[in-house]
């Protein structure tokens, strides 16, 4: 019969968060060797968690992680935002950011084991969600903004560019992490969604009885209001609506952005 005692029973359950039963189980068949034990607890703990893959995890946390002109944003998915804000979810999510930023988002797969033991010790369908990273040329600026709710990061924002400063980047990926954009200027937006949006306006327009000679001004001034929804540089400054974020930019240029949003 294998030997043990109750301090090495107490320091697997500590170190898998497998309860007091399956360590003492895990212990017995692997012959009171801890590590062998531990990847026994791992195994089975495995399967168990494979059954909750099904289950919706569209919570979770958004970390970034910067270094000089390399930034990354992280998003690691979970079930609950009691999870999503706990100590140990939170540490590993900035780690991976971490890596990602010093080895690429490849770097990434380098915490499998990990996610994977959280899963048993959280009992949650946890995952790894979105990883960007950005790498800037020398003489760009690069910032970053998180917005924090309940203790977690829940919308991360990356910009760099062209000029400018690091102050300006900054304030500008806050605007972003409120505004939600989806392109920094009107020739991104992809041709066949801005004739979509046209036609429903013109039908819409038609529909209120407008007169045909005005018909097509008051089409552009209404896709203008849609570009400004979706366009960065068009829209008001969030801290000051009377600036549009191109005049922020001052002699600067918004080369790019990218923006993570748990559930998203």
């Amino acid at each position: 019969m294998a030997e043990f005692t109750a301090k090495d029973v107490q320091a697997l359950r500590q170190s898998t968060g497998a309860g007091m039963m399956d360590a003492k189980k895990a212990l017995t068949e692997n012959g009171g060797d801890a590590e062998a034990a531990a990847k026994w607890l791992r195994e089975k703990g495995l399967a168990k968690a494979a059954g909750r893959s099904d289950r919706d995890n569209s919570q979770g946390t958004v970390a970034v992680a910067q270094d000089g002109n390399v930034a990354a944003i992280v998003e690691l998915k979970c079930e609950t935002d009691f999870v999503a804000k706990s100590d140990q979810f939170t540490d590993l999510v900035q780690d991976i950011a971490t890596l990602v930023v010093a080895g690429g988002e490849e770097a990434a797969a380098q915490k499998t084991e990990a996610i994977d033991d959280l899963k048993i010790v959280l009992k949650e369908n946890i995952e790894l969600g979105q990883v960007v990273r950005v790498e800037a040329p020398e003489g760009h600026v690069i910032d970053s903004y998180v917005h924090r709710q309940d203790g977690r990061g829940v919308n991360g924002v990356i910009v760099e560019l062209d000029g400018g400063t690091p102050e300006v980047a900054h304030d500008v990926a806050v605007h972003i992490a409120f505004t939600k954009p989806t392109a920094v200027r009107r020739q991104e937006v992809a041709e066949a969604e801005v004739a979509e949006e046209r036609a429903t306006l013109e039908s819409i327009t038609r529909a209120e009885g407008k007169p045909e000679a005005a018909l097509g001004k008051i089409v552009e001034g209404r896709l203008t209001g849609w570009f400004k929804d979706r366009v960065l540089l068009e829209q008001s400054f969030v801290k000051d609506e009377k600036v549009t974020v191109k005049a922020l930019q001052g002699g600067a240029d918004v080369v790019r952005f990218a923006q993570v949003v748990v559930g998203s």
